[in-house]
């Protein structure tokens, strides 16, 4: 039997996204590319534990806002919320499948970009164009408001800024630069918040992994 993808090699792995067997050559150039894997595939997690093991260290200039100065202290007082908007992140992929590390780049550059202008007095909001990645800025949007207003019910005040806000979208996406495969269907980023999620780490499991300053 031949390969159904490109029809000249002989099959050789059970793809679970197509749900029949192609040529490796195929899994290999078509992962996350042009085939949606599956996030149990074998092979998939095979090729992240090797990309894992085998990556380059990324220098400073490569995260997302080099020049803003996000201090471990601020983490440490700040995880909560981070936890919380990953936590959000999570839940909504659960509702849609579909979601992929470049729609939740797309709606975490958004949201950094509005709060960082709302840090400085400035009224701007301008979500992505994308529609998966526009339903989750708005999930997120409207979980940072119920978030605060959950903190006004208990302590009648909110110590969360804009300018918090806009420094732990920073290094979410600083998050996703690493963690992410960079493969246009890719959810290295999506899983690796769910498995944070899950194990509840700290800003001091991260402090060797994620650049914050």
């Amino acid at each position: 039997m031949k390969c159904t993808i490109c029809e000249r090699r002989p099959q050789k792995r059970f793809c679970p996204a197509k749900g029949e067997k192609i040529c490796a050559p195929c899994c290999g150039t078509g992962r996350e590319v042009s085939i949606d894997c599956t996030p149990d595939c074998s092979y998939l997690l095979a090729a992240h534990r090797y990309e894992a093991a085998h990556r380059q260290a990324l220098s400073p200039d490569a995260f997302p806002y080099p020049d803003i100065d996000v201090p471990l202290e601020f983490m440490y007082e700040h995880w909560r919320v981070v936890a919380a908007i990953a936590g959000a992140v999570v839940s909504f992929q659960i509702q849609r499948k579909d979601l992929n590390d470049q729609a939740a780049r797309l709606a975490l550059e958004a949201l950094a970009e509005t709060y960082r202008t709302l840090g400085t007095g400035i009224y701007y909001e301008r979500p992505p164009d994308a529609p998966l990645a526009r339903a989750l800025y708005a999930h997120i949007a409207e979980f940072l408001e119920e978030f605060r207003k959950r903190e006004i019910n208990q302590t009648g005040f909110t110590s969360l800024r804009d300018s918090d806000i806009f420094l732990v979208l920073v290094f979410l996406l600083r998050t996703h630069k690493r963690e992410t495969s960079g493969r246009p269907l890719s959810r290295s980023f999506l899983a690796f918040l769910a498995a944070k999620s899950a194990g509840r780490s700290s800003p001091h499991e991260e402090e060797s992994r994620i650049i914050v300053s």
